[in-house]
């Protein structure tokens, strides 16, 4: 048995994972507070899950991490967070291996072990909220780069700011909308709703145009609440991807929202294979 961790800013979740298998997780708000606070709330989520079966514990963290040391550095959207020695903390608790990694990458790497990057060697875990995260997976095992940072391709120029910016959740901020908002309205046929998801695709388009560009992936896996309304944004950006110079690499690329649940802490569970 393993135990997961997905850290959030707004929620906190911890899985107990047996044979491919999540068997009992729990789920708490991530506390406004210090340090401490954090991590106490996280220990005692652990504590409810954990048996004398558990051979490691993973955490997914959104943030930079020394992956080597366990170390996580800015932790975003927990303000307290500026150099924790997770690895360290967790392992004088609980007397098991831990391993620290990047939450885009335990999201890709749930998609890898459980979820429809199976089918793959070489895709892309893509994840869409109030940022974009990005996974790689390269002959079927994680690229993590030197600090886990690898493959941050949201970060790059685009249209004066960069993808971040265009394809996640601030994008609807010039609309003074919501995407769950803005879904809600697609889903009654509203033709502005539908205009304004258009134009989310066409962004991610370019971004799908980027990524082809750098790894020239086979597949490449959305997760995050914006991937719901994939129905109304994809045709958009298929449409900017008819554009792209090597129409072979679109007609073979697979692209498609995660079907799985809890996709990134089945991922964190693993990282200690």
């Amino acid at each position: 048995m393993k135990i997961g961790i997905d850290l959030g800013g707004t929620n906190i979740r911890v899985g107990l994972v047996d044979q491919n298998r999540l068997i009992s997780k729990q789920t708490a708000p991530c506390p406004k507070g210090t340090e401490k606070e954090v991590l106490e709330q996280i220990l005692a989520l652990i504590k409810k899950v954990m048996s004398e079966e558990v051979t490691s514990i993973g955490v997914g963290v959104p943030s930079v991490v020394d992956r080597e040391r366990g170390i996580v550095y800015n932790v975003a959207n927990i303000p307290s967070w500026k150099e924790v020695h997770l690895r360290q903390i967790l392992e004088d608790e609980f007397h098991r291996p831990a391993f620290i990694n990047n939450d885009a990458n335990c999201f890709t790497l749930g998609e890898h072990y459980f979820g429809e990057g199976k089918n793959y060697n070489d895709f892309v875990g893509l994840t869409i909220g109030t940022g974009i995260g990005t996974g790689l997976i390269f002959n079927g095992k994680l690229y993590n780069g030197h600090n886990t940072g690898a493959g941050e391709i949201g970060s790059l120029p685009f249209k004066g700011k960069d993808y971040e910016h265009f394809c996640a959740s601030r994008f609807f901020d010039a609309f003074e909308t919501t995407g769950v908002e803005l879904g809600e309205k697609a889903r009654e046929n509203d033709g502005q709703a539908l205009k304004t998801w258009c134009l989310f695709g066409d962004n991610l388009g370019c971004l799908m145009e980027a990524i082809l560009y750098a790894y020239d992936p086979q597949a490449i896996l959305l997760g995050g609440g914006i991937t719901e309304a994939f129905p109304y944004f994809k045709d958009a950006m298929y449409q900017r991807l008819k554009e792209f110079p090597y129409q072979e690499s679109v007609t073979r690329l697979h692209i498609a929202p995660s079907k799985l649940k809890d996709a990134a802490l089945l991922g964190a569970a693993m990282l200690d294979e």
